[in-house]
């Protein structure tokens, strides 16, 4: 029988959370960026930690994305 993790299901996305792979998909970078922001002071403190894994809300995430300065240009 295979484990929930073989079959890539995740408990913490499966229940809403959000990993720094559901983050860079959601703004569109890859998830080594996303690890930099956190690194660097740029994205908000994790909703909660497992295992050493930080997971994040997805209105979190959304709340931050909206309070970044745009990157749109004229």
């Amino acid at each position: 029988m295979r484990s929930d993790r073989a079959k890539g299901h995740n408990r913490r996305t499966d229940a809403g959370l959000w990993s720094y792979k559901e983050i860079a998909a959601y703004i569109r970078v890859q998830p080594d960026t996303v690890r930099s922001y956190r690194k660097h002071g740029l994205l908000p403190p994790p909703d909660q930690v497992e295992g050493g894994k930080p997971y994040w809300h997805p209105d979190t995430v959304r709340a931050w994305v909206s309070s970044r300065p745009s990157r749109k240009t004229d």
